[in-house]
């Protein structure tokens, strides 16, 4: 085995503070000067105990560890070695001279002596290396200019970062101090580090103590409290790194290779969702799952989820060749051992839905293809009605048929009081499942929530290409808001309504406060180091069809509900008549093969009588200055 220098040195120490610990053992019981007879014992037997000892030692992986991370367990360690040790070495010489003017008090005193002499050193260095003026000693004598980087919560998460960025050689940075709302910390320190003031005086502290770097340590700061804590950050003119949220951490790591520059995401979904995974994969584990869609923004992130819960078999079932191929590479990647069946196909092919049913009889299907587009589907109304509609027809009953336990429909907000055909088409979808529920065994149910950022279409991508690209931004209606989640966090939530529904509901996510666009194009354009309206126009063109300046998450007739779990809400949904909705299914179906877009809107309106077209709002535009 191939021994680096620095583990030589380690070995060739412990070898002397056996040897020091054996020689003081002896010299502790008879104390000096010692006589004749007593030296030639201790040179006799000196070579026998550091021989038996270093063995246990090395086997007991004494030697490996690292001293700079000496904890607890290292300790118990060599504890273990050092009682291991006496013990072999007792029975050695019980061997060889049955004890000889060996004294059994100095049997006693040597582990102890051995335990000291091994775990002082240790922990000594561990505090030298650790200590922020070791912190410093290191970096001046490298003559590299340290970056003074100001943290913002002292509290746990402020302190694994610090101490990280304590041990991390060579990094270039120095932490300076911390500011914490909490004025019990107030003149405290943290790992030698300062508790200087209140979040509030972010400002003044940067320009005083110049700093070079703001790193926001509080991954469970609220939507309100990230805002404001931006707000101060984009006044200091530096970098600004914080964590993700911590839902979010790889592993739950806190160091500083988890932290990021400060995104619109940071500003949205900030609080933890606390989710009873056991349920949650007790729903999953073991059964074949299936996901329509899967290569989409919600139905990929299902797909990651699902396959961390052990089903037996995950179908993805998709129509875009290029989403399924990213989505399959990246679950057979990451999870090597997990039975994958990734098909490309159509919702509305009978066959093929047939077919893939057939093959993997899924027990729980998770139904997020769709089209999603409102504007585009505003003048497609054949494309909307034959995907969202007789797509899930198709679908929902091919799973009834096949025995399916329970069929989860991804739904949206725009399928309340709908003012687009993309809208209605969802509710449809909604009514039929929701029918479907009390004449099948399959438990049909409905999970509905609004915008997500990052998915396929979303505002965010739109920003950030036209801020590249110098401006303008543009926006609807300085008015319009919606409701935003982040992915994982819906899917999380979409996973835990599947292990609380029982067939019927229709869970509506609770999504938090709608957020002005207006707002989130201002933020990003400051996110990306530009001032709106000075180095980025905002330009607004005017709502588009089907649009309408606020979505809502239930229809005034639906009496929302509490639940087991804070974010999911219950929608008390109406009732339909099954022969009316199959009769007019079934000339949606006609029209939609005879490409009649006049009789499928007409159609589309008898299934949701709420669906209505909202005269747009006028407002003066804003035209940018040439």
């Amino acid at each position: 085995m191939y021994l680096s220098s620095r583990r030589i040195i380690i070995i060739l120490h412990d070898i002397c503070m056996v040897a020091i610990a054996w020689v003081l053992a002896i010299i502790l019981r008879y104390n000096l000067p010692l006589f004749e007879e007593l030296e030639a014992l201790i040179w006799q037997t000196l070579p026998i105990v550091i021989i038996v000892q270093s063995i246990v030692l090395w086997f007991r992986g004494v030697y490996r560890g690292i001293w700079r991370f000496t904890s607890l367990p290292d300790l118990f360690n060599i504890i273990h070695a050092a009682i291991l040790g006496t013990l072999a070495i007792v029975l050695v010489l019980v061997l060889l001279n049955r004890l000889t003017f060996i004294p059994r008090s100095s049997l006693l005193f040597y582990p102890f002596i051995l335990m000291f002499l091994l775990g002082m050193p240790r922990l000594l260095y561990r505090l030298w290396y650790g200590h922020s003026f070791n912190f410093l000693s290191r970096n001046f004598l490298s003559n590299k200019k340290l970056k003074r980087v100001l943290f913002l919560g002292a509290g746990i998460y402020g302190d694994m970062l610090v101490r990280d960025m304590l041990r991390n050689r060579g990094g270039g940075y120095i932490p300076i101090g911390f500011l914490d709302n909490n004025s019990y910390m107030h003149g405290r320190r943290v790992q030698g580090i300062p508790v200087l003031d209140s979040i509030d005086k972010l400002v003044e502290t940067v320009e005083s103590m110049q700093v070079d770097m703001i790193i926001i340590a509080m991954p469970e700061a609220t939507n309100e409290q990230m805002h404001h804590i931006v707000e101060l950050c984009e006044k200091c003119f530096v970098p600004v790194r914080t964590l993700p949220k911590l839902g979010q951490l790889v592993n739950g790591q806190i160091n500083l290779d988890a932290l990021h520059p400060i995104n619109i995401e940071d500003l949205l979904g900030r609080a933890k969702i606390e989710l009873d995974w056991q349920i949650i994969e007790a729903g999953l584990c073991g059964k074949v799952v299936m996901v329509s869609g899967g290569g989409g923004s919600i139905g990929s992130e299902l797909c990651r989820q699902i396959a961390r819960l052990n089903p037996s078999a995950l179908v993805i079932f998709e129509r875009s060749e290029f989403n399924l191929y990213q989505i399959e590479m990246q679950l057979r990647q990451k999870f090597p051992d997990l039975v994958l069946h990734a098909h490309l196909g159509d919702i509305v092919d009978a066959v093929a839905v047939h077919h893939i049913l057939d093959k993997y009889h899924p027990e729980l299907i998770f139904h997020a293809a769709a089209y999603k587009h409102v504007p585009m589907l505003q003048s497609q109304a054949r494309e909307a009605a034959r995907n969202n509609v007789l797509g899930t027809k198709l679908l929902a009953e091919a799973a009834a048929a096949q025995g399916c336990k329970k069929f989860v429909m991804v739904s949206t907000d725009k399928a309340v009081n709908p003012t687009n055909i993309m809208g209605a088409t969802k509710r449809a979808a909604e009514i039929f499942c929701q029918a479907m529920n009390v004449r099948t065994k399959t438990s049909f149910i409905t999970v509905r929530f609004g915008n997500v950022l990052g998915s396929a279409g979303s505002v965010i991508p739109l920003f950030k290409e036209q801020i590249a690209k110098g401006g303008p931004v543009t926006v609807t209606h300085p008015d319009i808001s919606r409701y935003f989640m982040m992915i994982p966090e819906a899917c999380q939530l979409i996973l835990q309504s599947n292990s609380m529904g029982q067939g019927g509901e229709i869970f509506v996510l609770d999504m938090g406060k709608p957020i002005k666009i207006k707002y989130l194009a201002e933020q990003v354009i400051r996110l990306s180091g530009k001032i709106p309206e000075q180095d980025i126009k905002i330009v607004y063109t005017g709502l588009r069809p089907g649009e309408k300046l606020y979505e809502e998450l239930f229809h005034s007739e639906e009496k929302l509900s509490q639940t087991t779990h804070a974010k999911i809400l219950l929608a008390d949904h109406r009732s339909n008549d099954w022969a009316s909705l199959l009769e007019t299914l079934n000339h949606l179906t006609i029209a939609c093969d005879n490409y009649a877009e006049s009789d499928i809107k007409k159609l589309v309106k008898n299934l949701v009588p709420e669906l209505h077209e909202p005269k747009l709002p006028t407002f003066e535009k804003k035209i940018p200055a040439a």
